[in-house]
């Protein structure tokens, strides 16, 4: 008996150790999988809006806007940096775009078929984020050294016709008026919208970058853009390899900006877009079935949005992953979600950041798929005023654990 009992904790000892084993194993790969670091050491100045692209030798390019503030501060430029395959240290951060006496903003990193590098920004007149400049620069040879030689820049002019102000209204009176008045007196929402889409001047300006273009099947370049002044998105739509560029329709709704385009594999295109409206805070989400010219009128999803950057990406085994601040109100809270169903649910979330006192803002974040499969984001990391561009890395299997 003494026997069998001496057996039968031994037993018992070597499942706990086991167990133990196994639990440290899980740790230990979890961890490995997973990897995080600053793309600069923190500072004081405004660091925002990046972005990041994965380039044909495995090293991955990232940028973002820098200076003492924002669209009122003129000192405001295009900074970048390098993050070697294999190494786990960011280039020291080097100048991408400047233009003198003006604030440049909302980069955008994005690599064609062809492997030619492209900047999209803006550069913003008056100090007002309406009569912004829409512009970008060309690289074939980037590799040499950090800094892209450019071998082309240009300002990229769009033209709407009269269909752009037909769609906002006839949008508009499908959804139905939400009575967004300021006073008695004062004219709706809408009509306001509606009056400002026949001046061809405010309809020629002030379109904005934030999120990474998308290539269709057919070779055509969809360029998400958005414009403060309107409150709602618009698409710029490349046949010739960036060539040249022509706008969709309007994607009409309440606060509907910086649109992330995913393809369904049906063809149909699906927008997700910050909600820049009234309360409650929600992704608003919208259709197309042409790629890309014209749209559904923005809806709301079930998805919390707290007027912030959304990205979404399909990834390579066909499961769609979303980055989001998932709060209605405020940036203390990053988080990661997956859709095995094209969207219609996302079984699986995971955080990023979440501080629980609420001090810290991380925003803005920039996803893409490298080649070996790592799902990589970078985002503004801002804390007790302290600043800098976050860069996560994992695999997407990673926010199922």
């Amino acid at each position: 008996m003494n026997r069998l009992i001496a057996i039968q904790n031994r037993y018992r000892t070597y499942l706990c150790y086991l167990v133990l084993f196994f639990i440290s194993v899980t740790l230990f790969a979890q961890k490995q999988q997973y990897g995080e670091e600053y793309i600069f050491p923190f500072q004081g100045q405004h660091v925002h809006s990046s972005s990041i692209v994965e380039l044909p030798n495995g090293d991955l390019m990232s940028c973002w806007f820098q200076g003492s503030g924002e669209r009122n501060s003129n000192d405001v430029v295009i900074n970048g940096s390098k993050l070697k395959k294999g190494s786990k240290t960011w280039s020291e951060p080097f100048l991408l775009a400047d233009t003198p006496g003006q604030p440049d903003c909302n980069p955008v990193l994005f690599l064609d078929a062809k492997g030619k590098l492209y900047l999209f920004w803006i550069v913003v007149q008056a100090n007002q984020w309406e009569r912004s400049i829409l512009k970008y620069k060309v690289a074939s040879d980037y590799m040499q050294s950090d800094i892209p030689k450019w071998e082309w820049q240009d300002v990229i002019l769009l033209k709407p016709d009269e269909s752009f102000e037909k769609t906002i209204e006839e949008q508009f009176n499908k959804m139905g008026s939400r009575g967004l008045t300021w006073a008695e007196y004062a004219p709706k929402y809408e009509n306001m919208i509606l009056e400002a889409a026949k001046d061809k001047t405010k309809k020629e300006t002030g379109w904005m970058t934030r999120i990474h273009p998308i290539v269709l099947p057919s070779g055509r370049i969809l360029l998400p853009l958005y414009s403060d002044g309107y409150n709602l998105s618009l698409i710029g739509i490349s046949d010739d390899d960036g060539a040249t560029w022509q706008p969709s329709l309007p994607i009409v709704g309440y606060g509907n900006i910086q649109p992330s385009i995913v393809q369904k594999k049906d063809g149909s295109l699906i927008a997700y877009m910050r909600d820049n409206g009234d309360a409650p805070g929600r992704i608003l989400e919208s259709t197309s079935t042409d790629e890309g010219y014209s749209w559904t009128a923005a809806t709301e999803s079930n998805i919390p949005n707290p007027g912030t950057s959304v990205e979404t990406l399909v990834l390579n085994n066909g499961d769609w992953i979303m980055v989001y601040n998932d709060l209605e109100s405020g940036r203390y809270s990053l988080a990661v979600s997956l859709s095995d169903d094209e969207g219609k649910t996302w079984k699986w979330s995971r955080s990023l950041e979440m501080e629980s006192n609420k001090d810290g803002s991380f925003s803005y974040p920039s996803m893409i798929q490298s080649s070996d499969g790592l799902v990589h984001i970078t985002y503004s990391y801002h804390i007790k005023g302290n600043k800098t561009i976050k860069h996560v890395a994992f695999p997407s299997k990673w926010i199922k654990e």
